[in-house]
């Protein structure tokens, strides 16, 4: 910013008038994921920008993963990670170390460093206000304690934000017989962003957005109405791991969420892009 003149600055600021306007006092849900959880510079990017929205009066609800983490403490206790369909299988250790990095470890480290860039910040898991409660996932495979997300209870959220705190959510979720649940974070957040009726739900993910040429950045789809996901999934286009991400999306929508966006979280400052830009930024589902 220090080579930016005066005038320039107040431009950029007349510029953002009209969608701080637009935005204040509406809820949006951020799960925070990939290499803008790993790389300092980009931690501190997406730090700024939720400052950034909570002083301007937005709610932001930032939902997290943390797979590396969990892979790296089962290596360090000597467990292999096994993955199925993408889904880690969690075994009763598993679900333990699970819960201790995610809600622990993970968790607090994103509320302390919230706070260490001015914010108001206060860190739960599924399990705090019977937020997330789940059952164990029917699939044909034994995944474990693998949970399907059953209800969301936003009540402690909204108390979160009410009083000025930005949540920051660990996934894992309470079973109705008292067993601790691994759920899916980009799942979480979107039936999160839906019992909020959430403005926006924005998935920070290591890619450009869907591109109808996986190899090729300029082929990217800007903005795709939800009714044309089942024909892209036939053309090839949505496939492997986009799959779940894009089918995340579609449930936020179908559940009332207005915009559910995949944005590429290697680019620094990318949230307050989509945010603030007519363009936006990745690809808005809507």
């Amino acid at each position: 910013m220090r080579n930016i003149s005066d005038q320039d600055r107040a431009n950029v600021l007349v510029q953002a008038l009209p969608y701080i306007q637009k935005w204040a006092g509406k809820t949006i849900v951020v799960k925070y994921g990939g290499n803008a959880m790993i790389s300092p510079e980009l931690k501190d990017a997406v730090m700024s920008d939720i400052v950034l929205l909570q002083l301007i009066g937005i709610n932001v609800v930032l939902v997290h993963g943390g797979g590396p983490e969990i892979s790296g403490m089962l290596n360090r206790i000597g467990k292999e990670s096994r993955f199925i369909n993408g889904l880690r299988v969690t075994d009763e250790e598993t679900i333990d170390i699970v819960q201790m990095v995610l809600a622990g470890k993970v968790n607090k480290s994103l509320v302390q460093l919230l706070e260490q860039h001015s914010g108001k910040a206060i860190g739960l898991c599924g399990l705090d206000g019977r937020m997330i409660m789940a059952e164990k996932k029917a699939s044909g495979i034994d995944l474990g304690f693998v949970g399907e997300i059953t209800e969301v209870h936003t009540e402690v959220i909204e108390n979160a934000t009410k009083n000025g705190y930005v949540p920051i959510i660990s996934t894992v979720a309470g079973g109705y017989n008292g067993d601790v649940y691994n759920i899916n974070a980009d799942l979480a957040a979107a039936r999160i962003a839906a019992e909020l009726k959430a403005a926006k739900l924005i998935l920070m993910t290591d890619i450009k957005g869907l591109l109808k040429d996986k190899e090729d950045d300029s082929t990217l789809i800007p903005v795709v109405n939800v009714s044309e996901v089942p024909s892209l999934k036939r053309e090839g286009i949505i496939s492997g791991g986009m799959i779940p991400k894009i089918d995340c999306c579609v449930e936020a929508v179908r559940r009332g969420v207005k915009r559910a966006h995949i944005i590429d979280g290697r680019i620094p400052h990318s949230i307050l892009i989509e945010m603030f830009s007519d363009e936006g930024i990745g690809t808005m589902f809507y």
